[in-house]
C-alpha cells in the first residue's frame, strides 16, 4: 500500500478524469481525505449515483399529494423527507395534516399495514438496482402474508444507460470507479458492454479507504496502458455474474422503462417499473418526468452529471448548506453536495 500511495500521490503524467458513480464512495473519497492523497493530475469527479439527487420533483409532489389524501400513509427513508418538489417538501406538507411515516426498512411497512387495514400505505420506493431488489422481496412477502393495503410509488433507477449518457453527453471521463453494492445483485460484467464501446476501464471497489486507493491506482494504470477492461477489486462480495436470486426476484415483478433522472431529463431504459400484472401495487409511479428548480442558481443538475463541482455552485456554503438546502444534492448524507459541505471539500 506504501508504494500505492507514492504512485498516486507522485503522478506526473497526463491529466486523468476519474468518475466515481456511487454515492456512498463519495461520500467515503471525502470522509477519508482521499483527494489530499492524490496528485492534481488525478482528478475525482462525482456522478449521478445518489438515489435521492437524481429523483424529479414531480416524484416529490406525488408524495406530498398521497399524504394528504385521506386515509393514505406516505412512508420513507429520511433523507427523503428533505427533499423539495415544486412547493414543498413531505416534512413541510406534515404541518399541512400529511400522514408521514420514518421507516428503517422497507419491511417494516407490513405490519404497520396490518395493524391499520383501513388505510393504505404508500412506500417511497427510490433506489438503484440494489434497492430494487429490497423492494422485490416486499412485494413478494406482501404476496404471501396477504396483506393488500401497501403500495409502492417507484421511482428506481439502472446504472448503464446513465453511464452510457454520461459517456455520450458530457464526455471527458477515463475512467470509472464501479458501483460496489450495484455490482453485488447485477455482477461486474454489467459494466463491459460500455467499457467495450467508449473504451474506458472500470474498477469495481469496496468502500474502505485503501479499497478505494488500490481502485483509483488500478484505473490510473490501465489509462495510461490504454486498458479498457472491468476489473474486480471486491471480490468477497463482488462476482461477475452477480446474484442470480436477487436478479430473479427483481425480473420476476419489475420490467424496464424509460426514467426522468433530476439534471438530465428522459433517459431511455434507465428505470424499473411494476410489471402489468403487479399493478394493483403501484401508487401512480408512471408518468412523473416533470423537474423544477426552485432556486434559479441552484446547479444540482450539473453537479449530478459531473459537469460541476459542487463547490462551483454559487449557493454551496452560503444559501446551501444541509440545514437549509436549497437542491437535492444537500440533503442525502450520499450527495455530492453534502459530502463536500460536511468534509469541508473545497477542490475545484
Amino acid at each position: 500500500m506504501r508504494d500505492i500511495r507514492k504512485f498516486l500521490l507522485e503522478y506526473d503524467g497526463p491529466p486523468v478524469n476519474i468518475m466515481e458513480v456511487c454515492g456512498t464512495h463519495t461520500a467515503s473519497v471525502a470522509h477519508n481525505g482521499i483527494p489530499s492523497l492524490l496528485s492534481p493530475k488525478i482528478r475525482l469527479i462525482s456522478g449521478p449515483g445518489c438515489p435521492v439527487c437524481v429523483t424529479v420533483t414531480d416524484y416529490i409532489d406525488r408524495l406530498i399529494e398521497l399524504s394528504l389524501t385521506p386515509g393514505t400513509v406516505v412512508a420513507t427513508f429520511g433523507d427523503m423527507l428533505r427533499v423539495t418538489g415544486s412547493k414543498q417538501s413531505l416534512k413541510d406538507a406534515r404541518s399541512d395534516g400529511a400522514l408521514v411515516k420514518m421507516l428503517y426498512a422497507p419491511s417494516d411497512i407490513i405490519p404497520l399495514a396490518a395493524a391499520e387495514p383501513e388505510k393504505t400505505f404508500v412506500f417511497a420506493a427510490v433506489g438503484f438496482e440494489t434497492t430494487t431488489a429490497v423492494y422485490a422481496a416486499l412485494i413478494d412477502d406482501l404476496v404471501t402474508s396477504g396483506v393488500t393495503n401497501v403500495k409502492l410509488l417507484t421511482s428506481l433507477k439502472v446504472m448503464p444507460p446513465v453511464i452510457d449518457w454520461v459517456c455520450r453527453e458530457e464526455g471527458g471521463i477515463d475512467g470509472f470507479l464501479a458501483p460496489g453494492h450495484v455490482s453485488v445483485i447485477t455482477g461486474s460484467n454489467l459494466f463491459v458492454p460500455i467499457a467495450k464501446e467508449y473504451k474506458i476501464p472500470f474498477a469495481v471497489a469496496g468502500f474502505e479507504g485503501e479499497q478505494i486507493l488500490m481502485a483509483l491506482y488500478a484505473l490510473v494504470k490501465m489509462i495510461r496502458a490504454g486498458d479498457s477492461r472491468v476489473i474486480n477489486l471486491y471480490p468477497e462480495a463482488v462476482t461477475a455474474e452477480g446474484n442470480r436470486t436477487a436478479q430473479e426476484m427483481i425480473a420476476k415483478y419489475f420490467e424496464p422503462c424509460d426514467a426522468a433522472w433530476r439534471g438530465i431529463g428522459i433517459v431511455k431504459d434507465s428505470g424499473m417499473q411494476l410489471k402489468d400484472e403487479y399493478k394493483n401495487f403501484d401508487a401512480g409511479s408512471r408518468d412523473l418526468c416533470s423537474d423544477v428548480t426552485l432556486h434559479p442558481e441552484c446547479r444540482c443538475g450539473r453537479v449530478i452529471t459531473g459537469a460541476m463541482k459542487p463547490v462551483g455552485c454559487p449557493l454551496f456554503g452560503k444559501k446551501c448548506t444541509p440545514e437549509n438546502p436549497m437542491g437535492a444534492c444537500m440533503v442525502s448524507s450520499e450527495g455530492s453536495c453534502h459530502s463536500y459541505y460536511v468534509n469541508r471539500r473545497n477542490d475545484l
